[in-house]
């Protein structure tokens, strides 16, 4: 993939060149063709390196290029499904050569692939639809080299600052990854999150079928649903409504759950017409989050709320935002990414997500510390990925162009 996207890049560097132009680095990268090379590699390779283009798609249109963007954009529920003699193989594995006595009907063409699994839709004996998640063949065994070799490829595009040390960063996406590419403990989270929201929420989850789930294949309940981008031509209330819902999912998993399903990929949510409901997909990427982070979150919020930046600041530390190497300039930088991120939680009234352009000024900021290269210091790895979900449910938002109180709704879980 790289050696073809090279390639490309050549040429599209000679083509500007013969009309007296000078070429860039982002213009012959980021050309259609070239886009179009990297999701079609992406989506044949599944796994973590998928999961790298999943994150890049999930914007709110202007924090990466578009072509980029809508090349990406079907990577979020859509990858090379397995051959069917693949499929029965794993099959036959997990169940045993009589598997198919257990049902009435079972469609080998997947309903969904994705970076991990693909969902096949079947009925049992009894008359039950369950939705079956087959996970492909060696992924497990390729996460490790998957991750390298992305961050590899990000280093050789220049997407990637070579004075970056990540090697902390991808030894937990591997983790991560691990767990979730391990059923019967995503079988788990799933049962405990509809323990928590009761019967009565405005949310639906899928109810796990334990006699037929393994380490490789989850079988559930079948939950219909539209996917959840479709509400962007709804009324306003609506789409109102969905996006206060799951703002309050978040605060409620942050400061109540303690525990977050931390991958906000928008495929992971739809929406059941009938009755009205979120349909909540996909618990793998769930994790405990430490009490200490989660008070000091809590901290942060409400010194952001009064706006009392030397306590936001004793916030940010008691999370681990600061290392004792960091300069006076770079606190102020990272505080005021902090401050920009309380600004919907300080807004009075409902905050318009669709005429916000926060996510472009905390971009501005965010690539000017990048650009810093004795800046870089890792947070705590569980607060990068409760930014990953506060984001992408910001970002969501936005697509619905939703409006929320997010400062009322909040003062429930700040005090």
């Amino acid at each position: 993939m790289a050696s073809s996207v090279a390639g490309g890049m050549l040429a599209e560097g000679a083509r500007h060149l013969a009309k007296g132009q000078v070429p860039t680095v982002s213009g012959m990268l980021l050309t259609p063709s070239n886009v179009k090379r990297v999701t079609n590699e992406l989506a044949k390779l599944r796994g973590a390196a998928m999961k790298v283009g999943q994150l890049m798609s999930m914007d709110a249109g202007d924090l990466i290029p578009p072509v980029l963007s809508d090349m990406m954009s079907r990577l979020r529920s859509e990858a090379a499904s397995m051959p069917m003699s693949q499929l029965v193989t794993v099959l036959d594995k997990a169940w045993g050569k009589d598997w198919s006595h257990r049902f009435e009907r079972f469609s080998f063409t997947p309903s969904a692939a994705a970076s991990i699994g693909q969902v096949h839709h079947a009925i049992t004996r009894q008359g039950q639809a369950l939705a079956i998640k087959v996970q492909y063949p060696g992924v497990r065994e390729s996460i490790d080299s998957d991750v390298d070799n992305v961050a590899a490829l990000l280093r050789l595009t220049g997407l990637l600052p070579s004075t970056i040390e990540i090697n902390r960063i991808l030894d937990e996406a591997k983790k991560q990854l691990h767990a979730e590419a391990n059923y019967q403990l995503e079988q788990d989270w799933m049962r405990r999150y509809a323990e928590r929201l009761g019967a009565t929420s405005a949310f639906l989850l899928p109810e796990p079928h334990i006699e037929l789930t393994t380490p490789q294949v989850l079988a559930m309940t079948w939950v219909e649903g539209s996917p959840i981008e479709s509400l962007a031509s709804a009324p306003q209330a609506l789409r109102d409504h969905v996006a206060t819902l799951l703002f309050d999912l978040a605060l409620k998993e942050i400061f109540e759950f303690r525990v977050l399903q931390s991958d906000p990929n928008f495929a992971n949510y739809r929406f059941n017409q009938d009755e009205q409901k979120i349909v909540l997909l996909d618990f793998g990427a769930t994790r405990a989050l430490p009490e200490a982070m989660v008070e000091g979150y809590r901290l942060l919020m409400q010194q952001g709320i009064a706006k009392n930046r030397t306590k936001m600041q004793e916030a940010a530390t008691q999370i681990g935002y600061f290392s004792r190497e960091m300069t006076a300039q770079q606190i102020t930088a990272v505080m005021d990414l902090f401050e920009m991120a309380c600004e919907p939680l300080c807004h009075r009234g409902r905050y318009d997500f669709a005429a916000s352009n926060l996510p472009r000024r905390m971009h501005d900021i965010g690539m000017t510390l990048a650009m810093d290269r004795d800046y870089w210091h890792t947070p705590p790895i569980d607060a990068l990925f409760l930014h990953r979900k506060l984001a992408g449910t910001y970002l969501l938002a936005a697509r619905l162009q939703a409006q929320v109180d997010i400062g009322a709704m909040a003062k429930h879980y700040l005090v």
